[in-house]
C-alpha cells in the first residue's frame, strides 16, 4: 500500500488555477522530496493534504483511506510539521507533547510511553522541562517532529521545515528525518525549494505553476551531464503558466 496517493487534483482560487491535474504516489519507507519554486503550488497542495482546504476535484488517499470520504481515518495516519511553528512557546517541551496526546485521545499510560520514546528518539530528554521559547530553531523542529510522531502516523509531512534554520541545523534536520525512514520505515514527504536538500536516490516530485512537471528518482530525472540544478532550471522555465 502506498503511504499517499494523489489523483487528478485541481484547485483554483477564483479564476486562478493553483493546481492542475496533480497526480503521484509515495512509497512506504521512502523519502520523497517535493521541489518547486515559490508560487509553484506547494502550499496549496499541503493545505489540501492536511484538509485546511476542501478538495475541489480529484482524490487523495492516506494509507488507503480517502481524505474526502474517510477524513478521520486518513488524518489519524498523517503527521505534520508546518513551515510556521504551531508550538506553544510558553509551555515546556513535555507539556506540548502531552497536549497533542490528549487531542488524539491517548490514555495516559500510552501517552507516557510514546512521549518517553519520542523524547529519547529526538534527543530531547534533557530539554523536556524547558519552555519552547528557550530552545533554538533546530530543537524546536525536533519537538514538532516528536509531536507529529506521537500517534504513529503512516506518513510524515514536512512543509519547508528547514525554513529559517542555519545551514548546520538545516542539514542536521534533513539527516535526522532520513534516519526515520531507514530505522522506522517512516514515509516522508519533504517539501522544499532548496536543491541541496535533495539527494540523488530520493524520490523526487517537481511542481511548477500548479503542474507536476517531473517525478521519479532524482538521479533518473537529470539528463546526461546535467546537474539537478540544471534540470530543475530547465523544467521550471519551460512550462507555460497555467491560465
Amino acid at each position: 500500500m502506498n503511504a499517499l496517493e494523489v489523483e487528478g487534483v485541481d484547485f483554483a482560487y477564483g479564476q486562478r488555477q493553483a493546481l492542475d491535474g496533480v497526480a503521484f504516489a509515495t512509497t512506504r519507507g521512502r523519502f520523497t522530496a517535493l521541489l518547486g519554486p515559490n508560487g509553484a503550488g506547494k502550499s496549496t497542495l499541503i493545505a489540501l493534504l492536511t484538509r485546511l482546504y476542501d478538495l475541489q476535484h480529484g482524490a487523495i488517499r492516506i494509507a488507503g483511506f480517502s481524505l474526502r470520504q474517510q477524513p478521520r481515518e486518513a488524518l489519524c495516519r498523517l503527521g505534520v510539521v508546518f513551515q510556521q511553528s504551531t508550538l506553544d512557546l510558553d509551555l515546556t517541551v513535555e507539556q506540548n507533547l502531552r497536549y497533542h496526546a490528549a487531542l488524539h485521545g491517548m490514555p495516559r499510560v500510552l501517552a507516557n510511553e510514546r512521549i518517553e520514546l519520542e523524547l529519547e528518539r529526538q534527543q530531547l530528554v534533557e530539554r523536556r522541562k524547558n519552555k519552547v521559547r528557550e530552545l533554538n530553531g533546530g530543537h524546536r523542529r525536533r519537538v514538532e517532529i516528536a509531536r507529529a510522531l506521537l500517534h504513529k502516523p503512516s506518513l510524515l509531512l514536512l512543509d519547508e521545515a528547514s525554513a529559517g534554520l542555519d545551514p548546520a541545523s538545516r542539514q542536521a534536520l534533513n539527516q535526522h528525518v532520513r534516519a526515520l525512514c531507514r530505522t522506522q520505515g517512516m514515509s516522508v514527504l519533504w517539501t522544499t525549494h532548496l536543491l541541496d536538500e535533495v539527494r540523488a536516490d530520493d524520490d523526487l516530485l517537481i511542481l511548477n505553476r500548479g503542474r507536476l512537471v517531473a517525478q521519479g528518482r532524482a538521479q533518473e530525472l537529470t539528463r546526461a551531464g546535467d546537474t539537478l540544478e540544471q534540470t530543475f532550471d530547465r523544467l521550471t522555465r519551460s512550462v507555460e503558466a497555467v491560465a
